[in-house]
């Protein structure tokens, strides 16, 4: 069939040449799509404002020989908007949409759990529902998990030695006991390591329990076991302040 409708996430838009915009969304049944949309950047355009990035929106699409074509948009979340007003929220935002972009590239494969995971933390964000940083470290351990890297935050990553333990590696795959232990991991608190469990199953009651010192160690231990398995540095992740 040339036309189709699927719900999807605008993770990104870049320009077209005078008045078109490329734009890359990551669907439920269909995976990852870049899209063509005529016209948006027309102030008469029709559904350029509802393409904004972060907005869930329901979307029909015309195949075409390379690059699909968007014929309607309708909003289911206006996300965009209240993440657009607000640095910090939009710098978070940038990085879980980097994230699921980078973990959905096979164009066309479905990944319903990841498109669960990223319509899930914009809205956390956007309603403020917990701390941005819980909500992105908790968004972060999670979409890696679907992908194949889900971090070991009690038993032994290399040996599966009960723990709790004391050291942490993101190449080794997370907690390390100490025969397993390479040099260089790191020794968080056990609150951290705590957080990480927590974050990683979504006990928010736990996690929002914890010290500003210890989210902030789990925010490094987050960032350093992404940027190891994504290989490739997000350009957004510096941006964000790890606060409390």
């Amino acid at each position: 069939m040339k036309l189709y409708r699927d719900e999807a996430v605008v993770l990104r838009t870049h320009k077209l040449g005078e008045a078109d915009r490329i734009i890359t969304l990551l669907t439920r049944e269909h995976g990852q799509i870049r899209a063509v949309a005529k016209g948006v950047r027309r102030t008469s355009s029709r559904f350029g404002a509802r393409l904004e990035p972060f907005s869930v929106v329901d979307v029909q699409l015309h195949r075409g020989r390379s690059l699909d074509v968007i014929t309607q948009v309708e909003t289911i979340a206006p996300h965009g908007r209240k993440l657009g007003a607000d640095y910090g929220l939009y710098t978070t935002a940038t990085v879980m949409a980097e994230t699921a972009e980078r973990l959905t590239e096979i164009e066309g494969e479905p990944a319903p759990q990841q498109y669960l995971l990223i319509v899930g933390g914009l809205h956390a964000l956007a309603t403020r529902r917990h701390a941005s940083t819980l909500v992105l470290d908790s968004y972060l351990l999670r979409a890696l998990a679907v992908a194949g890297w889900a971090v070991s935050c009690f038993d032994c990553a290399r040996c599966g030695r009960e723990g709790p333990h004391q050291a942490f590696s993101p190449a080794g795959g997370g907690a390390m006991c100490a025969t397993c232990r390479p040099p260089g991991s790191a020794s968080p608190a056990p609150q951290t390591i705590t957080l990480l469990g927590a974050l990683l199953s979504g006990d928010w009651a736990v996690a929002e329990a914890t010290e500003p010192i210890h989210r902030r160690e789990t925010s490094g231990l987050v960032a350093a076991y992404l940027q190891w398995h994504m290989e490739r540095r997000l350009r957004s992740l510096p941006l964000v302040e790890r606060g409390a």
